[in-house]
């Protein structure tokens, strides 16, 4: 009882602990929007603002996992919240674009926060288990909602740097509250009671050498990689395309990330009792549907009839969209889980560097997606080109993923003339 218990605390205050992380993590979304306009700023340098804390909390994701599976979770998510939180209220000070830039890239390692967790976690819970906590885990996500639903209103009233100081306050609160009612991770403490060396870097990376890693790398780019980035780039898009006040916007897209975040849990469920692989097949066959229709840019047709013209017109609606939006949000949930559901069943020695590449390629995406937004906008001037990126992006994704297990089916069951109920692939994925 008391272990479940420990594990329960563990599991409760890594999922507060990365929701306050990913809320700063996205602080720009809102408060991008306001120095946007101070700086008059353009659609691309914009993107850059936002895009930065991505590329820092992921760069940082690859040694931030292996240091976790080497000294242990709890220390090292500590050290994240106290260094980012410090960068978050020196944001406050920076009064030009440079220092903004340079300020955000420290604001970023709050984002590194995500592989921490997965890595503490997964050494709390067994395999059966792993899936539904991991999801839990990730249902933090909804911070992004967090900072869209509360920061609008903090930024009108107060001004954008009361919101970066009362983020940064948040974090520091949550360091003191994790490091003091949660403990280190079992084969942590054995570790040093034996006073054994950590796994050398070495070995920690050698699991990268395998193209599988690099396949779930590119899921993630996709479910994560564009989730984040459109949870930072749907405000600029509300008012620019529907012209909402940044109130409104701000909680229209928080929809789309609370769908994105809260939905996790029950993806890593579905992936413990039908399998990770069938879970990736729907998010991908859905989010393909929803990216599709969501990239078709409004247009006017005028057809020449036998009595005259006939005009008419496709455009979606800001309710439409954001029902859509919502779809599309939910299912990248359920492929956010089920990808990482994958990891500690193939590399349990290694979470670490595995989930710290995997997460250190879908942050990429995060932060290359809004900046291709942003130039997509510039250059091809049609609002919906962010989602014909997407759909490009999770159309590869998906014909990989499907030619890549009917080869490993195939390879281990030669008689096989349609898809094998093989959830996991254990036999054959390891050999890929």
């Amino acid at each position: 009882m008391k272990r479940d218990a420990e594990r329960g605390a563990a599991l409760g205050l890594s999922t507060i602990a990365f929701t306050v992380c990913f809320a700063v993590w996205t602080i720009f979304a809102i408060i991008g929007v306001q120095i946007k306009e101070d700086l008059g700023l353009n659609d691309t340098q914009f993107s850059l603002l936002i895009g930065t804390p991505i590329l820092t909390g992921s760069l940082v994701r690859l040694f931030l996992g292996i240091w976790a599976d080497q000294y242990g979770g709890r220390p090292i998510f500590v050290a994240v919240m106290l260094s980012s939180a410090l960068f978050t209220w020196l944001l406050t000070y920076a009064d030009t674009y440079e220092m903004m830039l340079l300020t955000s890239l420290g604001v970023g390692l709050s984002g590194g926060s995500f592989v921490v967790g997965i890595a503490y976690l997964s050494k709390l819970y067994d395999k059966e288990h792993q899936g539904t906590a991991l999801g839990v885990y990730g249902m933090g996500n909804i911070g992004a909602a967090v900072t869209k639903f509360i920061a609008p209103f903090v930024m009108v009233a107060y001004g954008w740097h009361a919101v970066a100081q009362i983020w940064a306050a948040a974090l520091v609160l949550m360091s003191v509250l994790f490091w003091f009612m949660t403990s280190d991770e079992p084969q942590i403490t054995a570790q040093r009671k034996e006073g054994k060396a950590p796994k050398s870097m070495a070995a920690a990376l050698e699991p990268l050498k395998k193209l599988q890693v690099w396949r779930f790398s590119l899921y993630y780019f996709f479910v994560f990689g564009g989730f984040v980035a459109l949870a930072l780039w749907l405000p600029r898009y509300y008012v620019g395309v529907y012209g909402m006040d940044i109130k409104m916007a701000g909680v229209l897209a928080a929809l789309f990330s609370v769908a994105g975040s809260l939905f996790r849990a029950i993806g890593g469920w579905l992936s413990d009792k039908y399998g990770a692989r069938r879970v990736m097949y729907w998010t991908f066959i859905v989010c393909v549907i929803c990216c599709f229709i969501l990239s078709y840019p409004a247009t006017d047709y005028t057809v020449h009839g036998i009595r005259g013209d006939i005009s008419f017109s496709f455009a979606l609606g800001f309710i439409p969209f954001t029902c859509i939006l919502f779809v599309l949000g939910f299912f990248m949930s359920l492929g956010k889980a089920a990808i990482y559901k994958h990891i500690p069943v193939y590399y349990p020695d290694n979470v670490g560097s595995v989930a710290g590449i995997v997460g250190l390629i879908g942050g990429l995406g995060g932060f290359f997606l809004p900046v291709c937004f942003g130039l997509m906008n510039d250059f091809l001037n049609v609002w919906t080109g962010c989602f014909m990126l997407l759909f490009a992006l999770v159309a590869t994704a998906l014909v990989w993923m499907h030619f890549t297990i009917r080869a490993l089916e195939r390879k281990t069951h030669p008689a096989l003339k349609k898809p094998a109920d093989l959830p996991e692939l254990q036999g054959a994925a390891k050999q890929n």
